[in-house]
């Protein structure tokens, strides 16, 4: 039995959701986002919460079980509060902005980086070192952190680079002479 699979998923009021066979569509004040589910579980909605369950007893069907109701948590709960993620970008001379759809970085290159933001996120940028990504889709915005963080992701050794604001970095003590 999934732990996480027999427990229904809430849909909060404002947020309308419907089933048709594998596609599950909710809609809410951020937004209308879909999910398609594998056929190997089956969602039911009733009580104004849905419902995941394996279609059948094989093994795929209890893998999927618990990713499908995950994956439906995270569609509810994106149209309903949305997610926020922060980056912080430390090192001397390093900084962001946002000019139109695109995030410029400086991060000690040669050149500027200048990344285009995937529609339905917004990102702003405060103090030119704190950068915070909103959005519906729980993956979009955490593919598009990962991959500014992948830029430059922070080094042992002086701690520089991008990194998530609640990341610890494990610091190395320098060369002794």
């Amino acid at each position: 039995m999934s732990r996480i699979g027999k427990e229904p998923v809430k849909v909060p009021s404002g947020v309308d959701v419907k089933i048709d066979g594998l596609l599950v569509t909710a809609k809410g004040m951020l937004g209308e986002e879909t999910y398609r589910l594998t056929d190997d579980v089956s969602v039911t909605q009733q009580d104004g919460a849905l419902t995941v369950s394996p279609a059948n007893e094989g093994k795929r069907a209890r893998t999927m079980w618990g990713t499908a109701r995950s994956q439906l948590q995270n569609l509810v709960t994106g149209v309903s509060e949305g997610f926020t993620y922060n980056l912080d970008i430390q090192g001397v001379g390093y900084r962001a902005a946002v000019q139109g759809r695109t995030l410029n970085l400086q991060l000690g290159y040669s050149h500027d980086i200048d990344y285009p933001i995937p529609e339905g996120v917004s990102v702003s940028v405060e103090r030119n070192v704190a950068i915070e990504v909103k959005g519906s889709n729980k993956a979009v915005i955490g593919q598009f952190c990962s991959e500014v963080r992948a830029f430059r992701p922070p080094e042992p050794y002086k701690g520089k680079g991008v990194r998530y604001r609640n990341e610890y970095v494990m610091r190395k003590e320098g060369k002794k002479k």
